[in-house]
């Protein structure tokens, strides 16, 4: 895991490589993790989620979306999920609010994700 600035913003960027991350426990262990870092943005790559954390039904996404909201910690989850999006209306209306609201952000790459986050507290 590193940091680094950006925009005014530190961003946290979780290891592409480690247990599949769904629930409310696993934001609150990444949260832990950016203790003493003045951490704004936890950067997590798509591939580390578990699949039925894009499944909107199992309330995972949500739950975790919040749970960092209640830290006041916003994620990007950087990387394709178009194959998720593709299967599910209701995942791809979630992205695409997300993406227009901006606290949180879905980007398929880094230059997607610099440009969304912009210099946005």
């Amino acid at each position: 895991m590193t940091t680094e600035a950006h925009g005014g913003l530190v961003l946290f960027f979780v290891a592409a490589r480690g247990p599949a991350l769904a629930s409310e426990q696993d934001a609150l262990d990444l949260i832990g993790a950016t203790y003493g870092t003045q951490t704004d943005v936890l950067v997590v790559p798509a591939e580390r989620f578990a699949p039925q954390f894009f499944d909107l039904a199992t309330r995972q996404a949500g739950l975790f979306f919040q749970k960092l909201q209640n830290y006041r910690l916003r994620l990007v989850i950087l990387g394709d999920v178009s194959g998720h999006v593709a299967r599910s209306k209701a995942l791809r209306d979630f992205v695409t609010e997300t993406n227009r609201t901006g606290h949180h952000l879905f980007a398929a790459d880094r230059e997607a994700m610099l440009a969304g986050l912009g210099g946005r507290g």
